[in-house]
């Protein structure tokens, strides 16, 4: 009986584990290409530098609004494992509902964009 309680509590125990890496927050996986240029009690606004070929690490967002300050290629991979290749132009603006996912610069140059997340 204490072996079944104790594979119980570390399926469970695994199952929070997986769900806390899957709701990382996009300054700590993307590390020095991210910096929180505006934090308040309605948004945080991260100013992402993307150099070629690096990756954002997953991650996840609440409602949010992208600004591409550069254009690029990039991939995007959710968490269900599907991916998406993206075309974005300087000056495009992008609006996302709540996602988890890793986005893959393939541009060949760097990319800088504002990701403006909504709070409320």
């Amino acid at each position: 009986m204490k072996r079944i309680i104790a594979t119980a509590f570390a399926v469970v125990c695994a199952g929070s584990c997986l769900a806390a890496a899957s709701a990382q927050d996009l300054v700590q996986t993307a590390g020095k290409n991210a910096k929180v240029v505006l934090d308040n009690d309605e948004v945080r606004v991260i100013e992402l530098n993307m150099p070629a070929g690096a990756s954002t690490g997953v991650h996840s967002h609440q409602d949010n609004v992208v600004v591409f300050l550069t254009g690029g290629k990039a991939k995007q991979t959710n968490a269900d494992g599907t991916t998406k290749v993206m075309e974005r132009k300087p000056g495009e603006v992008v609006w996302s509902g709540p996602v988890t996912h890793d986005t893959l610069n393939e541009s060949g140059k760097p990319v800088r964009t504002l990701v403006i997340e909504l709070k409320k």
